[in-house]
């Protein structure tokens, strides 16, 4: 599946999204209990399925542009306030980033590392590894890049965050940990 990932890595991101919008379709289409849910989520939030239809596509092209963002080159990324970091690092702080997950999450610690980490250590995040084996190694190769470290999600890498902010270095949360 790394294999299947990397290939799908060096496609265009229009492309991506194309597969991806029609997968996202097709997983509504073809599971009775995910559509059941969809519906209901929305419903939930107040809003008639006419008004929530594009996320159906919508979800598939974020899942279809996964590989690019786990194995692909990193894509140019424009942010304000970097100099916060900048000073936090200045007073021999750490910095804690909290981000939103998937896309944002692989996005922003790409880039954070790639900027902050070579003069001030590894970016260190929290990880839950998967319980399929084929995407415990696929997001294993998506996770530990340059200049970051994943641990687990357990008091062992609550640990280690701590450390790490205690030796002035960047950790990252995601809403779910």
């Amino acid at each position: 599946m790394l294999t299947v990932f990397r290939l799908l890595s060096r496609l265009p991101l229009r492309l991506l999204h194309a597969l991806g919008a029609a997968m996202g379709w097709a997983v509504f289409a073809l599971s009775p209990t995910y559509r059941r849910r969809f519906r209901e989520f929305a419903a939930q939030a107040g809003y008639p399925f006419a008004d929530v239809r594009p996320a159906v596509g919508h979800i598939g092209r974020m899942v279809g542009e996964l590989p690019r963002l786990w194995l692909g080159a990193m894509p140019a990324v424009e942010w304000d306030g970097a100099d916060s970091m900048d000073r936090a690092y200045a007073q021999g702080r750490g910095v804690l980033l909290l981000t939103p997950h998937l896309g944002c999450f692989e996005i922003a610690a790409q880039a954070i590392a790639a900027r902050q980490m070579a003069a001030h250590g590894p970016f260190t995040v929290l990880y839950r590894p998967a319980r399929q084996a084929w995407l415990r190694e696929l997001l294993s190769h998506a996770r530990e890049r340059a200049h970051m470290r994943a641990v687990p999600t357990n008091m062992d890498g609550v640990r280690q965050l701590i450390k790490a902010l205690r030796r002035g270095e960047a950790i990252g949360l995601l809403p779910d940990q």
